[in-house]
């Protein structure tokens, strides 16, 4: 059935919820520009990037590590390099990296308790985004070992939407979903290892991107979670999201998977032509209910409608995921008992962390060799879609984002019944190791943020970056924001003072 584009859509206005444009809210690129022709300097950008953070971190509590001192010491050297004349993309630049990747002098707790060493180096992305003149402020909040669609934890306590402090921003690169949305930076990075930068893009009306596997390096890890998680940006537009991949992108020799090179940025800016778009409503076989909230249908009903009338064929159509999910638990959890296994004290991990890692145990050897094995026929079966059309578009998740502590206090089973209702779509497109871009798709009823889901074969970010690019040109998103920075003065978020310093959880790192 082709999409009917004269009809009206129904997701709820987000105008209500929409501040001023102001200079508070510049994005990388036009951070990075303002740098380069001297109208701003890394030291004043840096200063604003930490005097917002702590400001917001009883309320938004989006960091788990602030870097004050070093990061205002780097943002001094960046401007002495570019009033010497020196060049870089990122150059004075503030970003932020989520807690599961490695800076130098930081720990790396990845949502978990307990007393983590500082690490000695720098993660490969983190040299990358170094050697572009990037400015880390500080690592973002993540659940625990970044299982669940939700940032919360009684490590660090609850990570909350700039949009509705009530409700989640998703997970687990929540931190850094937030962190973006809230103005905190100009764009973060994350890791998606079952939609974990797409799900809090959509809860976050931010663009997410999950690369090609491979794209950009999880070293000092060769793969992460058996392959199926990668490195992805959080941004508010698609240049940014785009030019943070480029300067991220690129590899060890120590990785497993070395995908060609692309150049994101230059696809941001270029026309993806007409192309045929298939509409997808249903997620992979998983044996649980996952109705689709009316709100989210609408809101991806009118992406489509929008896509008809930017000339391209829609119709709906839907891919073969034959039992998807049957690769997908090995690997997932056979990810959790190794990263479980580098945690110093154990006994501190949630319940469901550590039953999670008991089932990548009972599951490994054999089972887990055929669930690696079964990629390719998997690859072969979905990506049959792809003889007749050139992108899947289906929602990011199935419901708006819960309210704060829908999901972190259920136990292992209803945990995993909830995760799988609110989040059905994504996951699949980890198993496969293909590209796949979270984009706002307007808000519900309540004003909270929705996502649509724009998925491609192997190697397809150009044309994925392209069509989102196009889309952000006609619907402006990117021009919304939260109607006010969440301050600790106005807050209700009373629950994220249970742990840590100044009752976030926050260690400063110099």
């Amino acid at each position: 059935m082709s999409v009917d584009e004269s009809q009206e859509s129904v997701a709820g206005d987000p105008a209500r919820q929409t501040g001023a444009v102001t200079g508070e809210w510049e994005g990388l690129a036009e951070q990075a520009r303002a740098l380069a022709e001297g109208r701003v300097t890394s030291a004043e950008l840096v200063r604003r990037s930490l005097e917002r953070i702590e400001a917001t971190q009883q309320t938004v509590n989006a960091f788990r590590r602030v870097r004050a001192e070093a990061a205002s010491a780097e943002a001094a050297e960046a401007d002495r390099r570019l009033a010497a004349g020196e060049r870089l993309p990122l150059l004075g630049v503030p970003v932020a990296v989520k807690d599961d990747t490695d800076v130098a002098g930081e720990p790396t707790a990845f949502g978990c308790a307990g007393d983590f060493p500082p690490k000695e180096r720098d993660a490969e992305v983190v040299r990358r985004l170094r050697a572009a003149g990037a400015i880390i402020v500080g690592k973002t909040n993540a659940c625990e070992l970044g299982q669940w669609p939700f940032t919360e934890g009684p490590a660090f306590g609850n990570t909350c939407n700039p949009w509705n402090l009530a409700h989640t921003p998703g997970g687990s690169s929540g931190g850094s979903a937030a962190a973006v949305a809230a103005g905190l930076v100009p764009a973060a990075l994350g890791t998606d290892g079952a939609g974990s930068v797409r799900i809090p893009a959509a809860w976050s009306h931010l663009v997410g991107i999950k690369p090609q596997r491979g794209r950009i390096s999880t070293w000092p890890d060769p793969e992460a979670f058996q392959g199926i998680t990668g490195i992805g940006p959080l941004a508010r537009t698609v240049e940014d999201a785009a030019l943070l991949l480029d300067v991220a992108s690129g590899n060890h020799a120590g990785d497993l998977h070395r995908p060609p090179a692309i150049s994101a940025r230059e696809a941001a800016g270029r026309d993806p032509g007409r192309l045929r778009i298939a509409l997808s409503w249903r997620p992979p076989v998983t044996f649980t209910r996952k109705p689709l909230h009316p709100d989210v249908r609408a809101a991806v009903t009118g992406v489509a409608r929008t896509l008809v009338r930017l000339g391209h064929f829609v119709e709906e159509a839907e891919p073969d995921y034959g039992l998807v999910g049957l690769a997908f638990v090995p690997r997932a959890t056979a990810g959790v008992g190794e990263w479980a296994a580098r945690v110093p004290d154990a006994s501190l991990l949630d319940p469901r962390t550590r039953g999670a890692a008991r089932m990548g145990r009972l599951l490994g050897g054999p089972l887990l060799r055929r669930a690696r094995v079964a990629e390719r026929r998997q690859q072969q079966r979905i990506g049959a879609l792809f003889g007749s059309y050139d992108v899947l578009l289906t929602p990011t998740t199935a419901t708006p984002p819960p309210r704060i502590g829908t999901l972190a206090k259920l136990n292992g089973w209803r945990t995993d019944r909830a995760m799988i209702a609110a989040c059905p779509y994504a996951w699949p497109w980890n198993v496969l190791g293909w590209p796949g871009v979270s984009v706002p798709a307007g808000f519900s009823g309540d004003g909270l943020p929705l996502g649509a889901q724009l998925l491609g074969p192997a190697h397809a970010e150009p044309r994925l970056i392209s069509l989102a690019a196009q889309l952000q040109d006609d619907l402006r998103w990117h021009e919304r924001r939260p109607a006010g920075r969440p301050a600790a003065a106005n807050g209700e978020n009373g629950e994220n003072r249970e742990n840590g310093e100044n009752g976030t959880g926050v260690r400063r790192g110099g």
